[in-house]
């Protein structure tokens, strides 16, 4: 459906209830210069005027005398009959000659009509002595009903309870239903709820290509085969050769499964269908499954073309975990693999979808036939992070000074988006300074703040305390110089950053890394541990600062034990935990591979590899009292130690060098 098409339907919907003025289109489809007031704005305007004008009316009271006249009129005997309403008393005269005109009541266009003759009124009070008043004077009196006004009875009775219900309902529909139907629509109607929610974009409107994407060239070669058929799908047909029906995309967050996505959409050519696979479900039971069957009605209308579901996992997990064996998601599920299934090859209709989750899905989506191929799309390396930061960078003004290369070797392991929000870090940093151009300084403070968080330099501790800080960080970066496989020590600093951090040490791999070594991994457990130790050094006893170091460093010894199998009872064993499905709802347990006393094995394993290492760290600082407390020295009065300053410092006092593992 074209937005010719959308813009057609859009004119046949209802008015905007909440809209006083629409333009009232004329022949040819141009509008009337004059504005098409609706009926409900004209019938409140109406009802108001009249309100007002009765208000306005009635209220007079310069036709009103005092209630002490009246009774002295009615002593007199001028006054012989009275009617006595809710409001007023109004007394009348005998027909004779006298005329009162000043008296006369007024004449509003609701306000009740005189009797005829000379007339007073007043506003009393019906009392017993008034009454006695009237019967001793033989004045003729008579209780009138309650003053109603049929026009306004009938108003508030019939016009306006059923306007105010119109209005409601018109804008509980509008609510409900504004923005569905059409392929580029949101659904949302109550009465169209089994209408896909897919964001289309028409032929040649995606403006992502290949060249937009960096890091994934892998991946890049996996779908170019997928763009060559859809732009040339003849040579394929007549060789018999069949294009895979759907392509995984898996891989980490941030890493452009999306973004390559768009960037196969926007090669061929062709149109492009993107939906999250959380937009199928709904409260409505069968919704979802009616979203899935209207969603490929439409894409084979527009073949060839692209389905793009985001977030596969929402409707894919697997069905061995599901707590209900007919819920609102398994028929989603099913409905979806039966429309993979009635793919027709020829058409060129592509299914891409994204996951960060393949191991949650359910195995009927990635058999042969339905999601034939998986294309990973991982973290990039040092060279995709170049190429990355160069995309990102084209429109940000950069000083002579940047060098991307240096950005790209200390963010390994960063993601396409971290990469993105690095660049833009910098430049409002440089905004923020006050410059025109980001500097080198900019990207490190950049990525500094991505990897640690933002500086709290307004964050007022004590001297004490900051000496405890200096000693801990130091206590890090002098074990890190002395641990063989450790990565080198890029900054130190006590500045407090993030939540809870009131310092840190910097470590950036020379390289990526995808591999360790039982010693390496040894290593890092001493690095963590090195803060701790460096306090008990110093000052003979330890703080609660080295909470999230002993959290880490427990993890990596456990997933040593049993992921990696190197513990001395149970080397090259795998011991690890899994899913079992579901006890009840939102009850999800793990099954142990083990008995219980190897889980005994695993907690005292733990602790006495912690234990051993923690003295070889211990001892190791205990050798270089000086050094450490030098160096904490320079970070009290400095608060920072670049690389090059603490490697002069080592290499001054003679100790640059490594000491093997014990």
């Amino acid at each position: 459906m074209s937005d010719s098409q959308n813009n057609k339907n859009d004119k046949n919907k209802p008015d905007d209830p909440f809209n006083f003025f629409k333009l009232q289109p004329e022949k040819g489809g141009k509008r009337s210069p004059f504005p098409r007031i609706p009926l409900w704005a004209i019938l409140l305007a109406v009802f108001a005027g009249m309100v007002i004008f009765n208000y306005i009316m009635v209220s007079r009271t310069d036709s009103l005398i005092p209630f002490s006249e009246f009774k002295d009129r009615i002593v007199s005997g001028e006054i012989t009959r009275i009617d006595i309403s809710s409001t007023y008393f109004t007394g009348y005269v005998e027909s004779s000659g006298h005329q009162n005109v000043q008296n006369q009541p007024g004449l509003g266009l609701f306000a009740p009509q005189s009797r005829g003759g000379t007339s007073y009124r007043t506003a009393g009070l019906l009392t017993d002595d008034f009454v006695k008043l009237l019967d001793a004077t033989n004045v003729t009196y008579s209780v009138l009903p309650e003053e109603r006004n049929l026009i306004l009875d009938f108003i508030f009775q019939w016009i306006l309870p059923f306007a105010i219900f119109f209005l409601m309902w018109r804008f509980v529909m509008k609510r409900m239903g504004g923005g569905s139907g059409g392929m580029g629509g949101l659904g949302g109607s109550i009465f169209s709820a089994g209408q896909a929610r897919s964001a289309a974009v028409e032929e040649g409107k995606v403006t992502t290509r290949f060249s937009d994407v960096a890091g994934v060239d892998e991946a890049k070669e996996e779908l170019v085969e997928v763009v060559d058929f859809l732009k040339f799908p003849k040579k394929y047909t007549d060789i018999g050769g069949k294009i895979p029906r759907g392509v995984l995309l898996v891989g980490p967050p941030g890493t452009g499964k999306t973004l390559l996505a768009r960037a196969v959409a926007g090669e061929a050519g062709v149109p492009f269908f993107r939906i999250s696979g959380s937009d199928f479900v709904e409260m409505f039971v069968g919704v979802g499954a009616s979203r899935v069957r209207d969603l490929f009605k439409q894409a084979r209308e527009k073949a060839p073309c692209i389905i793009f579901i985001d977030e596969l996992d929402a409707i894919g997990k697997s069905r061995l975990t599901s707590v209900s064996s007919n819920d609102e998601r398994e028929q989603t599920l099913n409905q979806l693999l039966v429309e993979m299934d009635g793919f027709d090859t020829s058409t060129g209709l592509i299914l891409l979808a994204a996951t960060n989750r393949p191991d949650v899905l359910d195995p009927a989506l990635l058999r042969p036939g339905r999601f034939d191929r998986q294309v990973v799309v991982d973290r990039p390396d040092v060279k995709g992070r170049e190429q990355i930061l160069k995309i990102h960078a084209k429109n940000v003004k950069f000083s002579k000074e940047v060098d991307l290369s240096v950005v790209a070797r200390t963010t390994s392991g960063s993601s396409g988006a971290d990469l993105a929000n690095i660049i833009n870090e910098a430049a409002l940093l440089a905004v923020r300074a006050g410059r025109k151009e980001v500097k080198m300084e900019d990207l490190q403070e950049a990525v500094e703040k991505a990897i640690a968080g933002l500086q709290k330099k307004s964050r007022v501790i004590k001297e004490s305390e900051r000496k405890i800080v200096a000693i801990h960080e130091t206590g890090h970066a002098l074990t890190a110089a002395f641990t063989v496989g450790a990565d080198k020590v890029h900054k130190v600093s006590i500045i407090p950053r993030g939540i809870a951090a009131l310092g840190f040490t910097l470590q950036l791999p020379e390289e990526d890394r995808y591999l360790r070594t039982y010693k390496e991994l040894l290593g890092q457990v001493d690095v963590l541990l090195g803060g701790r130790a460096a306090e008990e050094v110093e000052f003979g006893e330890v703080s609660t600062g080295a909470s999230n170091d002993l959290s880490r460093a427990t993890d990596i010894v456990r997933r040593m034990i049993t992921d990696y199998g190197m513990s001395d009872r149970f080397r090259n064993v795998a011991l690890s935990q899994h899913g079992a499905g579901y006890n009840g709802p939102g009850d999800p347990k793990l099954v142990r591979d083990y008995a219980e006393s190897t889980q005994q094995y695993i907690d005292e394993e733990i602790a006495r590899i912690i234990d051993t290492r923690y003295v070889v760290v211990k001892k190791r600082l205990s050798e270089k009292t000086e050094l450490l407390q030098y160096v904490a020295d320079r970070l009290l009065e400095k608060e920072t130690i670049e690389r090059k300053e603490f490697d002069e410092i080592l290499a001054a006092e003679g100790n640059l060098g490594s000491i093997e593992n014990n």
